[in-house]
């Protein structure tokens, strides 16, 4: 369900509280260094606030000490001459300054390392919860938006809570103590400064409410940018082939331009904010100026007191005029940090239920029993199935495209969960096991076998992150990898291209039986592991596949029924259903669909 955006100021504030009450626990774990930091901010806060004295003190006490008004009597002040008091007092305003930059890099430099340390946490708290999402949500999402919350939107919320927070925080402080103080000096004027706030606060809620409405939009269309972008770039062999190259191009430069006038938008509108303020803080001085110079005049008031409230003026609305500059990234951040929530309150459909707990080693007997399964808003891809797998059996999943052949296997792994019905392993139901034990005894060859990009052994080893560097050559022996391997530049230590796109078909395909091979699983599934090779690559990968699935229960999916012939069972699916099931020999005595359709495929093989 889409999460309603805020629409004003006070929602905006609420969208906030909810990140920061959401990331609790990450802020809590810094707390140590946060506490530093505030004190520091607190004590900058404070000699901001001392800054103007020594000024005050040189206007009062030795340009205009001859005047007879009210002023704030310092005794020990009198107790030195002219030039020395003028002395302390220039070194005065040193040292506060240092000291102030001294705490104002303590406070920074902490919130920036812990603001830092918190979002790496949030960071790595992302990425592995959209690992852990199901099958279903990844199937809908785009690529590019996921990858774009990780990095970007991670990152913008960084940047803001250094660059735009953190002063926006420490001014904010600085503005309550310097009312504070000038009410203290003369509340008449301090009365006429605050009156200035109310029509700051309309005008800010006004413009940031549509600041932060187009700030999302411009959010939420770099998504979409990104996620055409990966997927362009992903299928970039296919963009050639069919010269789609300009109507990507044109796609793309649609969402760019209107990317770029909402951004153009949002740069305009805190212009205009920006401007706003500085009108309402020069009206403010002016009024402040004219009454104070009428009550130095009357005696009321010094020329110091005067020179300190129009300082304090000046500080006191700078938050004002920072929140008008940053509105915009902030409304940004905003929006990243809801995009981030939103993701992290995905809950995974399939996922380990509360009395899960680890499997044991399994024997390979696999049952479906009364299985039904739908993908969403589409009918039954499996509709009241039922077989069973001895240990050690090594069957064949055969029949037309759409058959659930591919289903099937997927909730053997708990990719999904069936609606109905169940899946047992060993007389168990899967959904009694933890994912990750399941997972870890079941080993998978794919039609097109992903490798990532890393070193060969690195690929290899992924299939058992314990293995040594022994069984790592010995499961490459025993996918017939070893020797192509061995001649590559750095050997197992060579890293290949995105996808493993630097080795063949037959390569890859069997740097991948060697990454199933490593974890010596009880139960294998093998998605049309030789389609697309060539003879003397399927040769040596067939030859591999043997080996690997001698012991164990095997699933194979194919499409050629060549390859079916030698499995202890043939399941010949369609509609959801086992229509026929036997060895071959017994399917091709049954004369059905098996036999129709091997007999159709030795007819175009001769042909």
């Amino acid at each position: 369900m889409k999460k309603k955006r805020p629409k004003n100021l006070n929602e905006g504030i609420s969208g906030l509280n909810r990140i920061v009450k959401h990331f609790l626990p990450q802020i809590r774990q810094q707390g140590g260094l946060l506490t530093i930091s505030f004190l520091a901010l607190l004590a900058e806060t404070g000699l901001h606030m001392l800054e103007p004295w020594p000024l005050k003190f040189i206007f009062d006490e030795i340009i205009f000490k001859g005047f007879k008004v009210e002023r704030l009597e310092v005794p020990f002040l009198d107790n030195f001459n002219v030039i020395t008091l003028l002395t302390l007092l220039a070194v005065a305003l040193v040292i506060i300054a240092l000291l102030r930059g001294s705490m104002a890099y303590v406070s920074t430099a902490g919130m920036a390392v812990a603001a830092t340390k918190i979002l790496s946490e949030i960071r790595a708290n992302l990425y592995s919860h959209i690992q852990s999402l199901s099958l279903s949500f990844h199937n809908k999402a785009k690529t590019g938006d996921l990858i774009t919350r990780v990095t970007y939107d991670i990152e913008r919320l960084r940047e803001v809570t250094v660059v735009a927070a953190l002063p926006l925080i420490t001014n904010t402080l600085t503005m309550v103590g310097m009312l504070g103080v000038m009410m203290w000096l003369n509340m008449q004027l301090a009365l006429i400064a605050v009156a200035i706030f109310p029509i700051f606060l309309m005008t800010t809620a006004t413009m940031s409410k549509r600041i932060h409405k187009v700030a999302t939009k411009q959010r939420q269309r770099e998504g979409v940018m990104a996620a055409n972008a990966a997927e362009a770039i992903g299928a970039i062999k296919v963009v050639q082939a069919l010269s789609l190259q300009s109507r990507l191009q044109k796609t793309f430069a649609k969402q760019n331009q209107k990317s770029l006038n909402e951004s153009a938008q949002t740069q305009k509108l805190r212009a205009g904010q920006e401007r706003t303020v500085e009108v309402l803080v020069a009206i403010a001085t002016s009024i402040v100026l004219w009454r104070g110079v009428q009550l130095v005049m009357v005696g009321t008031l010094t020329p110091g007191d005067l020179l300190v409230f129009i300082t304090y003026l000046k500080v006191a609305f700078k938050p004002m005029r920072q929140l008008a500059k940053y509105t915009g990234q902030i409304a940004k951040a905003i929006a990243s940090g809801e995009r981030i929530i939103d993701l992290l309150e995905r809950v995974p459909e399939v996922r380990d239920s509360k009395w899960a707990y680890p499997a044991p080693p399994f024997r390979g007997m696999v049952e479906f029993s009364g299985v039904s399964f739908a993908y969403e808003n589409q009918n039954n891809t499996l509709n009241n199935l039922s077989l069973t797998v001895l240990p050690g059996q090594k069957v064949a999943l055969v029949g037309a495209s759409g058959g659930g052949k591919s289903t099937l296997v997927s909730l053997l792994l708990r990719l999904y969960d069936p609606q109905q019905g169940g899946v047992l392993i060993d007389g168990h139901d899967l959904r009694e096991y933890t994912l990750d034990s399941l997972r870890k005894q079941i080993s998978i060859v794919l039609q097109e076998s992903i490798l990532f990009a890393a070193s060969i052994k690195d690929n290899i080893a992924y299939g058992c992150v314990e293995a040594t560097d022994k069984e790592i050559e010995m499961a490459a022996r025993l996918a017939n990898a070893h020797d192509f391997i061995m001649a590559l530049p750095e050997g197992y230590d060579t890293v290949v291209g995105e996808r493993g796109s630097t080795l063949s078909g037959g390569q890859r395909q069997r740097i991948a039986i060697a990454r199933a091979a490593i974890r010596n699983a009880p139960i294998v599934i093998l998605d049309e592991p030789t389609v697309g090779l060539d003879n003397h690559s399927e040769r040596l990968v067939t030859d591999a596949l043997d080996r690997l699935t001698q012991t164990s229960t095997t699933f194979l999916i194919t499409h050629d029924l060549r390859t079916a012939k030698n499995a202890d069972q043939i399941f010949y699916l369609e509609g959801g259903q086992v229509l026929e099931q036997g060895t071959h020999e017994q399917l091709m005595k049954l004369g059905k669909h098996y036999a129709t359709l091997y007999r159709l495929q030795q007819t175009v093989q001769v042909s």
